[in-house]
Formats: C-alpha cells, sequence, structure tokens
C-alpha cells in the first residue's frame, strides 16, 4: 500500500476525532463570539445558509466527479434499491416519527417540557405538541444531497445514490405537502418550494453538472489514468475538509441554543435517534438483505432514509409556527445530530460488509 493510501485510510480513520473536535469549536465559538454567529447565519436565501451552501458544494463535488457517469444509465436498471428507499421514505419512516414523537414528547418526556407558546398563528399551544410537530417534519423530508457523502465514505454505489437523490427529490415536491398536512392536521400546509429546488439545485446539480465538465474535459487532455491517480488523489482529502468547515458552521450556528436548552435538546434528540436508527435497521439489516442487495447498493438505501433535509423541514416550521417556535427548535436539533450520529451508521456498515455480498463479485 503507498503512503498515500495510508495517509488517507488513517485520517478516515480518526474521521470520529475530528468530528468531536469540530463540534467542540463550533459549540464554543457559537457562545463566545455569538454575533458572528448570527452574521455567517444572516447569509440566507430560501432558509438556505450561503456558507453552509458554498461548504457543500465542495462536499458533493470531488463525489460527483468520481462518477462514471456511463454506468449511471445501467445502475437505472436495478430498481430493487430505489423501490427500497421510496416505500421507507413515504410508507413508513413518516408514521414511524409520528407514534415515536408522540411516545417519548407526548408522554415519557412530556413532564420534562411544561409550557406553552403563542405561534405563528396566533395560537397557544402547549411547547411538547410543537416539538411533536417539528420531529413530523423531519420524518417526512428525506435527505436529498447529504447522504452522497455518507455513501461515499461507506464505499457505497455513487451512482446508485445519485439516482436515488434524484428520484427522491422528485417525490417530495409530490408528497412532501400532502403527507405532513395529514400528519399535523394542517388543512393547507405551506410547502417551501422555493427551498426544496434551491437546495437541491446548489447541493446536487450544480456539483453533478460541473463534476461531468470536469471529468469530461481532464480525461480528455490527461488520460483516464492521471485523473484516476493525480486528479482524484489531490480532490480526495477535499470532500472530508467540507464535512468538517459545515459541521463546525452549523454548531457555531447553534451554539448559543445548545448552552440555553441542553435538557431540552436531549429529550428532542432521543425520539429522533430511536427513529434513525429503526429506519436504518430496517431498511439496511431486514429489507435490503430479504431483497438480496450488495453492499454497495444496500448502504446507501438505507441511509437514504435514516437521513433528513433539515433546511426544508426548519423553512416549513418556521413558515407554520414561527422561527422561534418549539417546533423550530425540534428541526434544529435534527441538525444537531445529523452527522455524528449518520457518521455512526457509516461506520456500523463499514463493519457489517460482510452480512452482503459485494457488487464487484456478483453484479446485480
Amino acid at each position: 500500500m503507498s503512503n498515500k493510501t495510508k495517509g488517507l485510510s488513517i485520517f478516515e480513520k480518526y474521521l470520529t476525532i475530528w468530528v468531536m473536535l469540530c463540534i467542540g469549536i463550533g459549540i464554543l465559538t457559537g457562545k463566545l463570539a455569538p454575533g458572528l454567529a448570527i452574521r455567517l447565519d444572516s447569509f440566507s436565501t430560501h432558509q438556505v445558509s450561503i456558507p453552509i451552501a458554498i461548504c457543500l458544494f465542495f462536499m458533493m463535488f470531488p463525489i460527483m466527479v468520481k462518477i462514471d457517469f456511463s454506468n449511471v444509465a445501467k445502475t437505472a436498471k436495478t430498481p430493487k434499491p430505489v423501490a427500497l428507499t421510496l416505500f421507507i421514505n413515504w410508507a413508513i419512516k413518516p408514521f414511524t416519527m409520528y407514534f415515536i414523537a408522540l411516545f417519548f414528547l407526548g408522554y415519557v418526556f412530556k413532564g420534562y417540557l411544561p409550557g406553552t407558546e403563542i405561534v405563528k398563528s396566533g395560537q397557544e399551544v402547549e411547547l411538547y405538541r410543537s416539538y411533536i410537530s417539528g420531529s413530523i417534519l423531519l420524518g417526512i423530508a428525506p435527505c436529498t444531497a447529504m447522504v452522497l457523502m455518507w455513501s461515499y465514505l461507506a464505499k457505497g454505489n455513487d451512482g446508485l445514490t445519485l439516482i436515488m437523490v434524484a428520484i427522491n427529490s422528485l417525490t417530495m415536491l409530490a408528497l412532501y405537502g400532502p403527507l405532513g398536512g395529514f400528519l399535523l392536521g394542517v388543512n393547507a400546509m405551506p410547502i417551501p418550494w422555493e427551498t426544496i429546488l434551491f437546495s437541491v439545485s446548489v447541493y446536487v446539480a450544480f456539483p453533478l453538472l460541473t463534476g461531468y465538465i470536469t471529468r469530461k474535459l481532464i480525461i480528455k487532455r490527461k488520460g483516464l489514468e492521471w485523473f484516476n491517480d493525480k486528479f482524484i488523489h489531490w480532490l480526495t482529502p477535499v470532500s472530508i475538509g467540507a464535512l468538517l468547515v459545515t459541521l463546525t458552521l452549523v454548531f457555531t450556528f447553534k451554539g448559543e441554543i445548545i448552552v440555553a436548552n441542553p435538557l431540552t435538546i436531549l429529550w428532542i434528540a432521543i425520539p429522533l435517534f430511536l427513529q434513525t436508527m429503526l429506519i436504518f435497521s430496517l431498511g439496511y439489516f431486514v429489507l435490503a438483505r430479504l431483497l438480496k442487495l450488495s453492499y454497495e447498493d444496500a448502504a446507501p438505501s438505507a441511509m437514504i432514509g435514516a437521513s433528513n433535509h433539515f433546511e426544508v423541514a426548519i423553512a416549513t416550521s418556521t413558515m407554520l409556527f414561527g422561527l422561534s417556535s418549539g417546533a423550530s427548535l425540534a428541526t434544529v436539533v435534527g441538525v444537531l445530530i445529523e452527522v455524528p450520529l449518520m457518521l455512526m451508521l457509516v461506520s456500523i456498515c463499514k463493519r457489517s460488509r460482510s452480512l452482503f455480498r459485494s457488487r464487484n463479485v456478483t453484479p446485480t
């Protein structure tokens, strides 16, 4: 093994340590310099943070440029993984989130979540109900970008992940409003069209387009060997570096909230954690094995359901209940636990790879 490969593997091996450091730096910065955090967070459009959007581009571009687009069409001919993720995201996940949030926030932790609030509509509601509403909004918004990073770290099928992201983005446009209105009891739930379209464009479409063009031009001028041996090696640290910067920014923006509401965040985080583990386990250990998927297909199929599109959830909670509502706080908790939790699931996937056949050995 070359020194370059060894250096990369060691960096990835201790990624958890870098993540914990970034979380600590972010929280400390948000607490000690709240003005800086507020100013950085104010650079946003359609509830999408511009600094985070820039970081996500650099996170996604190296992944997109590695995809052999000639194989994407072949990947589309394997419908089982796509059917699996659609079934979990829209037939199971919203309803399990509703019942888990209702059980823990409405019964188990209800006594620790006292008080009421006046929501945007002027109605007075108990806080625990707002937290449940925020959890539901997370449950009906499947991840449509970051899952590319989780698939990349887990050594999954990037081409398949790209297809699943595209299909789930289109499906969210059709099902997000009806499902949210039904579970929240809202007759006309506002849908953040601008947030959905803008985030998908910035996080997926733009990196995809630039990655495709860059790959094509470099291979044409330098050859495939130079592309794989030189260019990809230069790009490899970029994705993980952008992930760490993104994580630092997220916790900087929310550092003051964490320090001010530690126990409330804990009570909300518990059902969100259990929901994520349930959905992942069902998709990965049960349904993926039942469908006899390869590891490379099973890992991203399970993780796309386990993660959430928190920008859409935050935008919807803001429009429905107000930025300072309990529902919005619940969606913020989803942001806070997302990256550490998904990195844990990536580790679980890599450690349990032997449970699945390899796509490289036996083609689907």
